[in-house]
């Protein structure tokens, strides 16, 4: 089975980036890595390599192998030829929770692979089994990074190609708002952009270039529109950057669905306690400052973006009606939802 997979160049240095393929571009090589916690992502990169070995040959075996049970022996059985011909692809799940054996014979697999034949090692992440995943690598065997997508930045970009796989076009606040109301899990977000193709007339079509209509904003609002969850963290959002009416806004939607004031006012807490960290840390860069301030470099970047239109004296401010309104909803003021109300409008009229 021949070798494929996406560039991997890059200029040379003493530790030079390995690029990873997307999931749905992933094909078939004597060895290939898919790895990562995201599941749906790294079936997609599965599939996407046995149907790539089917559609070259469609007598194509495929053989499943648990990591964490294997036999001694079952990897050279499952790799051999087949007595009818055909190629293989040898998917071993679970790497990550891999027994000694899998893990020394898939080793010595690697160094000389049945060129016949396809193994995929999907591994979940952790350090388990890294011996044979680097290995693999050193063997410039093709891979398919297939992490959580986490920021809400990651879950938009996912959307964005969904549809463009589905020749179908979205608007920008649509894409926004779908991410808004189903974004936490990455399954129910894929069926999300799979129902709303199908219900707003199907994919487009390739041949004719014709991409459908384009999906706005009432369309996701009117099919997902009441499972839109208003979590604390766009109710700080829209406070620090001054917003008083969509904070208040989303607040009261939050509470109205059965939102707890102490989180609401924790999501705050961190906001407002990132832009005094940033503030206080000042210039550098983001990668030192983050290990400094035990944040990740991108909250860094945020976090200096959000200070636009704060000052030291609107931060400290802000800073103590958090510890009032903190007091008071864990059970030293009559009223937790009014505390909450009123520490969003303190943060919000702080930005200068």
């Amino acid at each position: 089975m021949a070798a494929s997979g996406g560039s991997r160049g890059g200029r040379k240095s003493a530790a030079p980036a390995r690029a990873t393929i997307p999931p749905h571009e992933l094909r078939p090589a004597p060895v290939v890595l898919v790895t990562g916690g995201e599941g749906l992502l790294a079936d997609r990169a599965v599939a996407a390599v046995i149907a790539a070995a089917r559609a070259a040959d469609a007598e194509t075996e495929v053989e499943r192998i648990d990591a964490a049970t294997y036999e001694a022996g079952r990897l050279a059985v499952a790799t051999s030829p087949s007595l009818f011909g055909g190629g293989k692809v040898v998917v071993v799940d679970a790497v990550d929770k891999a027994n000694d054996a899998l893990v020394t014979e898939a080793t010595a697999y690697i160094r000389s692979p049945d060129p016949d034949a396809c193994l995929v090692l999907r591994h979940n992440g952790g350090q388990r089994a890294k011996a044979l995943i680097d290995a693999a690598r050193k063997a410039d065997a093709p891979e398919s990074a297939c992490m959580p997508l986490t920021r809400d930045d990651e879950k938009a970009d996912f959307v964005a190609e969904e549809f463009r796989q589905a020749r179908r076009r979205i608007a920008p606040a649509a894409l926004r708002a779908l991410v808004d109301a189903v974004g936490n899990d990455l399954r129910e977000l894929a069926a999300a952009c799979a129902q709303l193709v199908d219900d707003t007339g199907g994919p487009g079509d390739a041949a004719s270039g014709d991409h459908g209509d384009r999906i706005e904003a009432d369309t996701v609002e009117r099919y997902f529109g009441g499972r839109i969850e208003v979590t604390g963290f766009r109710v700080a959002d829209a406070a620090v950057a001054g917003q008083t009416e969509q904070a208040l806004g989303l607040l009261r939607h939050a509470l109205a669905t059965g939102a707890d004031p102490v989180p609401l006012v924790a999501a705050v807490a961190a906001k407002v306690r990132a832009l005094a960290k940033v503030s206080a840390a000042g210039r550098g860069k983001s990668v030192d400052l983050a290990r400094e301030l035990g944040m990740a470099p991108w909250q860094v970047d945020r976090a200096r973006r959000e200070l636009s239109g704060w000052n030291e004296e609107g931060l400290a401010a802000a800073v103590l009606a958090l510890a009032e309104a903190d007091t008071m909803v864990k059970g030293g003021g009559r009223d937790p939802v009014y505390a909450v109300e009123r520490l969003v409008m303190q943060v919000s009229r702080r930005r200068a």
